[in-house]
């Protein structure tokens, strides 16, 4: 599977937490990456300055929905779900 041209969800949704140029702690999650062009582009694309974790991550269908509003949605949630808990906060419930 290719990625939809314009899409950029992954760019904006998912929390990247190695260093992006132009980004040197990563970027939290929800946070649009900078190297993300107003056409949801990415400007690194098959450069040697993209980061590793950038061009390991593969599209699935199960990621990308059917449009860029599905993805930015499923992968939000994906990643509140995911994200660490601070072990405390399991007991206060």
């Amino acid at each position: 599977m290719e990625c939809r041209v314009g899409c950029g969800a992954c760019c904006i949704a998912l929390s990247i937490s190695s260093p992006i140029p132009g980004m040197p702690s990563g970027k939290p999650a929800g946070v649009r990456c900078v190297q993300l062009t107003a056409d949801n582009r990415c400007q690194l694309f098959g450069l040697p300055t993209r980061p590793p974790v950038c061009n390991r991550l593969r599209p699935m269908p199960e990621m990308c929905r059917d449009s860029a509003d599905e993805a930015l949605t499923w992968l939000t949630w994906l990643e509140q779900v995911t994200a660490p808990t601070d072990a405390l906060t399991l007991f206060e419930a």
